[in-house]
């Protein structure tokens, strides 16, 4: 059987999905069980010429320069949705109209109320959607996860997590769409903040409640055409105290504008008996720590990903080699397909993505309402 795929997009983002279609049954057919092939139909950007030229080199059948004729292509049964945010709401609707499964990337919506239209629309037809929250795929955030369930370090306590970029930090990098609220939405927060929530998410479980502060570290940028200056209409960084229904606390720090990181994304997960520490910067390493053993003997231990961390190993047979950022987002395709084959839910899907939309902007909003406790 084959699965007709549609992708939407050919910047960084979409260059990403077309590798993960084209290289899923490749690298992970052997694991997948009775799921469709991917069929590379259709390709979408503008102008045409472009999008026929990269349609060419990525291995797409046809190319095309309008988004709505390829989420109603027959040929199409799934859409990869890697535009720029202020799109991602209007062409999913579409797309779930006509019937298709759709792979988004985050975050969701520029809006909250857009956000819920989108899941409220998935759930009426019946589709499968999908969140590009691969970083929860890496093998060896997997492992902390499956650690922290047998108990490996007690009952969890506290959470702190980070994310800093430095993409945003240079005060003279020219005003762009990325600081307009009606074509970027929430600025730090809804680019990069919603990882460190998808983390906080998949390590702690719900959150209950948050006190947050924001700051526009540069409040205007330089027209790119020279005429002045554009105001920055969105956050550059946040900080944040978290309430869990596990009863644990946390906090988080969220920033586009730290000199010198570049994907600075991690946490540390505080238990009873020891922590777990994570960094994507050094992402297919995992430090724990637990109290046992004699005390002279105690200390953080570095775990390698290796053929033992599923699906490591279908990468790679050595550990130590590393897996990189494309590598995630083929685990993630490969979850998109079992879940179109029935064989397990689709997560994050965009109900569980719609709870990590909630937290964000429960973040600016207690931000704007003067650090105001948000309960969830």
């Amino acid at each position: 059987m084959r699965l007709g795929v549609g992708v939407i997009g050919t910047g960084f983002m979409g260059k990403t999905h077309a590798l993960a279609w084209r290289n899923v049954q490749a690298v992970l057919g052997g694991m997948m069980g009775d799921v469709a092939t991917p069929d590379l139909a259709l390709l979408c950007d503008a102008p045409l010429d472009r999008a026929q030229a990269l349609a060419a080199q990525f291995g797409f059948a046809r190319a095309t320069d309008d988004w709505q004729a390829l989420v109603t292509d027959p040929a199409v049964d799934v859409v990869s949705i890697t535009t720029p945010n202020g799109l991602h709401h209007r062409m999913a609707l579409a797309a779930i109209a006509a019937g298709k499964h759709v792979w988004c990337e985050k975050p969701m919506a520029l809006t909250l109320a857009e956000a819920e239209e989108m899941a409220e629309a998935a759930r009426a037809r019946g589709v499968v959607t999908l969140v590009g929250y691969n970083y929860l795929k890496n093998p060896a955030f997997t492992h902390a996860q499956r650690l922290i369930a047998a108990g490996a370090i007690g009952r969890l306590v506290q959470f702190r997590g980070w994310v800093d970029e430095d993409y945003q930090a240079d005060p003279d990098l020219p005003w762009s769409w990325r600081a307009k609220l009606a074509e970027a939405g929430l600025g730090a927060l809804g680019d990069i903040g919603t990882h460190l929530v998808s983390f906080a998410h998949g390590i702690m479980g719900p959150i209950t409640s948050l006190i947050a502060d924001m700051q526009t570290i540069h409040e205007t940028r330089p027209l790119p055409d020279g005429s002045g200056r554009g105001v920055v209409e969105n956050e550059d960084a946040a900080s944040v105290l978290l309430r869990f229904a596990n009863g644990a606390q946390g906090s988080l720090v969220i920033s586009r504008s730290a000199w010198g990181r570049k994907s600075r994304l991690g946490f540390e997960v505080h238990g009873t008996k020891g922590m777990i520490v994570f960094d994507q910067e050094r992402m297919n390493e995992l430090q724990i720590y637990q109290n046992e053993g004699p005390k002279a003997e105690q200390g953080f231990k570095t775990i390698l990903t290796g053929p033992t961390h599923p699906p490591y190993g279908e990468f790679c047979p050595a550990p130590g080699h590393q897996l990189g950022f494309n590598d995630l987002k083929v685990i993630e395709c490969a979850a998109l397909l079992r879940a179109i084959a029935g064989a397990e839910p689709a997560h994050p899907s965009f109900d569980d993505a719609l709870r990590i939309e909630r937290v964000i902007h429960a973040i600016a909003d207690s931000a704007r309402n003067g650090g105001a406790r948000i309960p969830l």
